[in-house]
């Protein structure tokens, strides 16, 4: 996955990601984030890759990215442990 740093501020970083499905599910993560007070994407036409704003009160923009892959990190093992015990 490549990312492209667009702008980056104390309070606010934007982004550019190569996957819409990568964008939207650090999207919904973010929002969960109580410090993140705005993360949205958007793409310009079909053919472009997805730019994500990230605005936070209290923490970095980066930590908050950082907390929110984390998260997706244990539910995707929690996911495949309990696929596991499945068997």
């Amino acid at each position: 996955m490549e990312i492209k740093v667009l702008k980056s501020a104390k309070d606010e970083l934007e982004v550019e990601l190569d996957s819409i499905t990568i964008a939207e599910i650090l999207r919904v993560y973010l929002n969960k984030d109580s410090s993140v007070t705005f993360a949205a994407w958007k793409r310009e036409h079909p053919t472009k890759n997805p730019v994500m704003l990230i605005k936070t009160k209290g923490k970095t923009p980066k930590k908050a990215v950082d907390d929110a892959i984390t998260e997706i990190e244990k539910e995707l093992e929690k996911a495949e442990d309990d696929f596991k015990k499945m068997k």
